[in-house]
């Protein structure tokens, strides 16, 4: 027996009927004519892609994008920090040696 294949707009018409209208994912599958198996998968997988904390209601992409460009963020925070302690230990040092032996003279 073939697989069946459905459209996107199909499952995602399912999830909402079970997010939405509060079917139960049997039920469902009962009046699309599906196995009540893959209503909760296409509903396991809408709300995982789709997971939202309920601060931000920002998507799963969308954190993991902004976790990405924090990262970036703060690992040249993090060179420009090392640069400005070499620069002040430089400019510390110089002008520490500087005054001794132009004092000197």
């Amino acid at each position: 027996m073939a697989r069946q294949r459905f459209t996107q707009q199909f499952k995602d018409d399912a999830v909402r009927m079970v997010l939405e209208n509060g079917y139960s994912c049997e039920e469902t599958g009962r009046r699309l004519g599906v196995s009540g198996n893959n209503i909760n998968r296409w509903v396991r997988v809408h709300l995982a892609r789709n997971e939202t904390p309920a601060d931000s209601g920002l998507s799963r992409e969308q954190l993991e994008a902004e976790l990405k460009r924090l990262r970036k963020e703060n690992k040249r925070l993090e060179m420009e920090r090392e640069i400005l302690k070499k620069a002040t230990a430089f400019f510390a040092k110089e002008s520490s040696g500087g005054s001794t032996s132009s004092g000197s003279k």
